[in-house]
């Protein structure tokens, strides 16, 4: 007897479609990817690429609002790099401000298409969909949208506007959650950099100076092995290493000449200040920076303060913000001298391999050599006068 009910399950999906198994494992995947990052780019290529995977798109792109600039902007568009217009302008524009999702199926007879993008990236752009993304507060926070169907029509259908929403729907809240660690991490990046810049200007100081320091000990500690991430949040908290001078008599720290020994007593206590500081917050980039306060006058030999550590008793960021600081210091001008010349800087580090300086870190110096002299031209100051 021929069987004129067919079951949902044994009708098979168009070849341009997924099924829906298809579909829950690639939401799966992807919404484990995204939310185990950290990364705000990471996330947005996930993001990306999982809209892609949905509905078979020849391209995906996030769209997020800058509102300082109060444009939209995309760095994560498959095939293309950065792109900036201006806010509620375009299919992204347009979904982004009225809060509604857009199927178009023929981008050139609608006005709403900003021609301009692709004429900058020699791509024609047929078939979209733009699906606004809404965080947990109901705001929104940018669009995905969908480029091109990959079939031979190139164009979408109300089911790919449907497995986009739910796309959006399920990332949607993650990209809120990694946005705002991202701006905390921020704010914090900007606290520790403010905070570093008024120690340095107790001692009249430009505030350059935590800057090259930062940059040298990233320098430093990929040239050591350590990974992208280990080596940012050096660089990150490496300009809080003098903090302690906050606490330090503007009598000692601006003094021209030769400390006596009771006040280069007094001064010693700056690392054991900027540690009582940072010590006790829970965040980790205050505890590495705490590290870095306490120990970067430490010396390879022992012969440095605090505590008199040495060797590998120092720990590694305290070994190489040592060098970045010394480096620096030497090269700029100060109340108490006048800058050394290169070579005599570079004669004095290589002398002092192996009793101030870690010998294997030295040795990562002078390798880096020109990408230090390039943060060194780069950041250039001149001596706040009294």
């Amino acid at each position: 007897m021929p069987n004129d009910h067919l079951t949902a399950a044994s009708v098979e999906p168009p070849a341009d479609e997924r099924t829906p198994e298809q579909l829950l494992r690639i939401i799966f995947d992807y919404t484990a990817k995204i939310a185990n990052e950290k990364s705000l780019s990471n996330v947005l290529l996930h993001m990306a690429d999982m809209g892609r995977e949905m509905i078979l798109a020849d391209r995906c792109t996030v769209w997020l609002i800058d509102r300082r600039s109060r444009e939209l902007f995309t760095t994560v568009a498959h095939g293309v790099d950065e792109i900036r217009i201006p806010l509620g302008t375009g299919f992204a524009g347009y979904a982004i401000e009225t809060g509604e999702p857009i199927l178009i199926e023929d981008a050139y007879n609608d006005p709403r298409h900003n021609a301009a993008n692709d004429q900058k990236t020699g791509y024609h752009t047929k078939s979209l969909i733009t699906v606004p993304f809404v965080g947990n507060d109901g705001s929104i926070l940018g669009a995905y949208q969908a480029v091109n169907k990959r079939s031979a029509s190139s164009v979408f259908t109300n089911r790919d506007l449907e497995h986009l929403t739910l796309a959006a729907s399920y990332a949607g809240k993650s990209l809120e959650s990694v946005m705002l660690h991202e701006e905390i991490a921020a704010t914090q990046r900007d606290l520790i950099v403010a905070m570093g810049e008024i120690g340095e200007s107790r001692s009249k100081e430009t505030g350059n100076h935590v800057k090259r320091v930062a940059e040298y000990s990233y320098i430093l500690a990929i040239g050591c092995g350590l990974s992208h991430e280990e080596a940012e949040q050096l660089k990150i908290a490496s300009p809080m290493h003098d903090i302690g001078k906050v606490a330090i008599p503007d009598a000692i720290l601006q003094k021209p000449g030769k400390l006596t020994e009771e006040e280069f007593e007094i001064m010693k206590q700056h690392t054991l200040i900027g540690y009582s500081m940072l010590k006790s917050s829970g965040r980790a980039l205050l505890n590495i920076a705490a590290t870095i306060a306490l120990q970067h006058h430490e010396k390879w030999n022992g012969a440095g303060y605090p505590h008199g550590l040495s060797g590998e008793d120092i720990h590694l960021y305290g070994r190489i913000t040592a060098i970045a600081d010394v480096f620096d210091a030497l090269g700029s001008d100060r109340v108490y001298k006048k800058a050394w010349e290169l070579d005599r800087i570079l004669a004095l580090m290589q002398e002092e391999r192996g009793r101030h300086f870690d010998p294997a870190l030295i040795d990562v110096f002078f390798e880096q050599l020109p990408k230090l002299l390039t943060i060194r031209e780069q950041y250039q100051d001149k001596l706040i006068s009294p």
